[in-house]
């Protein structure tokens, strides 16, 4: 069963609901390259709380409407208006590092379709996810070095986190574009298909790891991320780790292993 959520302005950030706990949140607008102005990127944050909140989604799978782009990033037709004054600078980046943090910190599993161009903010979101798949054609990029503007820190985190400095900064410096391949080398992207096939990918991939138990999935993202952060690890996130062994759905996959079946996971 599938179930769209209130939209802002243009539809632009749509969700569908499918069976098996997947989600699919797609930016959608097809015409403009799938861009986010400023109630684009209130939505997009607006959406992954309602899913981060929701223990019956299992994975997110995020892709843009069409077959031109993933996303071109922010609007820059309506800096103008929304992103002219240092106010208005402010406003809007608060927005949207409200945005991708709400991306970045779901607490389910993410999966990114990129298909066509993916650039600035649009990179951003597709490395705020945990997995990319992308088609053969894509092209990724941050020339904002060409519009005399600068890239926040909230919108580099989460490509910093996925490529690394070396990376982000041939991207910025350069201002030019990478294809599927490259793109891969730096670890943009984990898996490239054929264009026909990025969204069929993503999907297969996201019910892969929707068959997983859904409480271990939401922990590792969050032991990986403790992983990278660095520094010691209390006493008390080391017992996090054990307490899968408490769960009903670790009797359940042990049982099933057993029985040599597959499981049925709860979430419990």
């Amino acid at each position: 069963m599938s179930k769209s959520m209130p939209d802002a302005p243009a539809g632009r950030v749509t969700v569908e609901r499918r069976t098996g706990g997947i989600v699919v949140a797609t930016l959608n607008r097809p015409a403009k390259l799938n861009v986010l102005d400023r109630e684009g990127w209130a939505l997009l944050g607006r959406v992954f709380d309602d899913v981060s909140a929701d223990d019956g989604v299992r994975c997110v799978v995020v892709r843009g409407a069409g077959d031109r782009a993933f996303s071109a990033g922010s609007d820059i037709g309506a800096f103008g208006e929304q992103r002219d004054t240092p106010e208005q600078v402010r406003r809007y980046a608060e927005v949207v590092a409200h945005g991708l943090g709400a991306v970045r910190n779901c607490p389910h599993p993410t999966v990114a379709a990129v298909k066509g161009v993916c650039a600035g903010g649009g990179l951003a979101v597709a490395a705020a996810c945990d997995l990319r798949v992308c088609g053969q054609s894509s092209r990724f990029g941050i020339p904002v070095n060409r519009l005399g503007l600068t890239m926040s820190y909230d919108e580099m985190a989460p490509v910093l986190a996925t490529s690394g400095a070396g990376a982000v900064l041939e991207l910025l410096l350069t201002g030019e574009f990478v294809d599927a391949s490259r793109a891969r080398e730096m670890g943009l992207v984990a898996r490239i298909v054929p264009d026909g096939r990025v969204v069929e990918e993503a999907l297969r991939l996201a019910g892969t790891i929707a068959a997983g138990a859904p409480l271990v999935n939401r922990w590792h993202k969050k032991f990986v991320r403790r992983a990278v952060e660095g520094g010691s690890v209390s006493r008390a996130e080391q017992d996090e780790a054990y307490e899968a062994f408490r769960t009903r759905d670790y009797r359940e996959g042990r049982a099933a292993f057993v029985e040599k079946r597959a499981p049925r996971f709860s979430g419990e």
